[in-house]
């Protein structure tokens, strides 16, 4: 039986990240919305709960039952966490008199407690509470405190029960990842034995019992999920995986015949399907990015489905969903906000008929990479950055037309030539050029000329949830807003995108 942590969201910007810090230490966690807590059975070690928007003294603030698990499992709250389990067993929480955000320095008053061990006495924590803890929990006591907050870490005499008023999860508390550690290690007293061979060891033994002799069917994209998707099955059922690459003709330039070709020489089964022509037919006219995504959807699921009838006997659909997909289709307050479409989880549609297997579902994407490494793919395919699923459709704004993909392709190809030239492209988590739908005036020799603007966009991430813009050098970006210009027709002019997400996304569409 998998040992495991159990995090409860309680609606926190940070939870994926206490998740992904536990993964880092080996250690199997699963993130759920407090409204739809599993049963915890004896796999689990301990629980963590996270931070939250809410004060505990909302009226509406989220709420949990944990009589029967505070005392007899262990049990860390964070933020939120630390000042619900105050609130709801006998301490006080007030709206604090100097609200801390951002830095403070840590100091250990109690070094003998497990949670502290190999602590140094004062570090760097990170802060984000309007409210503070003003009466500790029955039988609490403070083991650190800051200059503005006395009870910034605590226990409970007895049992295996504290909570930290910083995130101990995130860069900036500089001694996070040795509390976190010690949580686990020292107080759940977890094996520590979640890695990349051991997932894939047992992923592939789960596999060869769940699907058997039974023929599979996956969707290729070029990008590491389904990638790495395909090797596992590969690994597990061989020539009974079909895997099916789409050119939707929304690609970048030369990547269906590069890509399929990296996909034979991994020895995978696959065929290439062009089908560029009814992709662009059914974009015609359309500028509206929530019905470009659908239509390219839509027309995907056309064009898979035809191709997947050919295969005799198939029985099963894989696909590449990963932990953040898996996450973000559970809100913590009922549906969330659309901010753009997915068809990630929840697959093709029910009338395909065959059931969905999705190997990568418990990994954030840091993990589907390590995992890749292990399994001996080219570092080429892993370090490929991210890119959409309707692709260069939501990157030309507006109506897509034949002519302005291939403008897009030229000059994205451009960008991306010269990052891997001069060593930047591995610098960058994800870069992309974006066609905007105006025109300028420009001059080129000695005639004016009216064009498209292309916008340059390089972000660092590690999952995609946040991100900041890339301080590319001005002697790089001039280079290569030179060679767009001169070398792409229909362009001339260039910008570099410097919004980082959140406000922005990452994606213009």
């Amino acid at each position: 039986m998998q040992e495991k942590i159990i995090i409860i969201d309680f609606g926190s910007q940070y939870t994926q990240l206490i998740g992904r810090r536990l993964r880092e230490l080996n250690v199997y966690c699963e993130i759920y919305p407090y409204n739809h807590i599993p049963a915890i059975d004896d796999a689990v070690r301990g629980i963590v709960l996270s931070g939250s928007p809410y004060s505990v003294r909302d009226a509406d603030a989220p709420t949990i039952d944990l009589q029967s698990i505070k005392g007899r499992l262990p049990l860390l709250g964070i933020c939120y966490g630390a000042q619900y389990l105050a609130h709801h067993f006998g301490g006080e929480v007030r709206p604090s008199n100097t609200r801390e955000y951002g830095r403070a320095q840590l100091s250990v008053t109690d070094a003998t407690t497990p949670l502290f061990k190999n602590l140094l006495p004062a570090s760097q924590v990170w802060m984000s509470h309007g409210d503070t803890i003003i009466f500790l929990p029955h039988g609490g006591r403070a083991i650190a405190s800051t200059a503005d907050v006395e009870n910034a870490a605590y226990l409970v005499e007895g049992e295996p029960t504290y909570g930290l008023q910083f995130h101990p999860e995130v860069y900036h508390s500089t001694e996070g990842m040795q509390i976190l550690s010690n949580f686990v290690q020292a107080i759940c007293h977890c094996r520590c034995d979640w890695t990349p061979d051991s997932f894939i060891e047992n992923t592939i033994r789960e596999l060869q019992t769940k699907l058997a002799d039974d023929r599979v069917v996956l969707g290729l994209s070029g990008g590491v999920d389904s990638s790495v998707t395909a090797m596992l099955l590969n690994r597990a059922i061989g020539q009974n995986l079909y895997c099916l690459f789409v050119d939707n003709g929304l690609l970048r330039k030369g990547e269906f015949e590069e890509v399929l070709e990296s996909y034979r020489n991994m020895g995978l089964n696959v065929s290439g399907i062009c089908a560029g022509d009814e992709f662009l037919s059914q974009l015609a006219g359309i500028a509206d990015p929530e019905q470009k995504r659908k239509i390219i959807g839509r027309v995907f699921i056309d064009v898979f489905n035809r191709a997947a009838q050919q295969i005799e006997q198939v029985q099963w659909l894989a696909q590449g969903t990963i932990y953040p997909d898996v996450i973000e289709s559970v809100s913590v307050n009922g549906p969330s906000a659309t901010i753009k479409s997915h068809h990630n989880v929840g697959g093709l549609p029910v009338q395909m008929c065959l059931k969905v297997v999705e190997p990568l579902r418990a990994l954030f994407k840091d993990e589907v990479r390590r995992v890749g490494r292990a399994l001996g793919m080219k570092p080429t395919l892993l370090s490929r950055h991210p890119f959409p699923g309707p692709g260069l459709g939501i990157r030309v704004l507006g109506e897509v037309t034949g002519e302005k993909v291939r403008i897009l392709q030229e000059a994205d190809a451009i960008f991306i030539r010269r990052l891997r030239e001069e060593g930047l492209y591995d610098k960058v988590w994800q870069a992309a050029a974006i066609l905007l739908p105006v025109r300028s005036v420009g001059v080129m020799g000695d005639e004016r000329t009216y064009d498209y603007t292309i916008a340059l966009r390089a972000v660092a991430s590690t999952d995609g949830m946040t991100a900041d813009w890339v301080r590319l050098p001005y002697e790089f970006l001039a280079a290569v807003s030179n060679d767009i210009i001169n070398k792409v027709k229909g362009v001339n002019r260039v910008v570099y995108d410097i919004s980082s997400k959140p406000p922005a996304t990452i994606e213009w569409e």
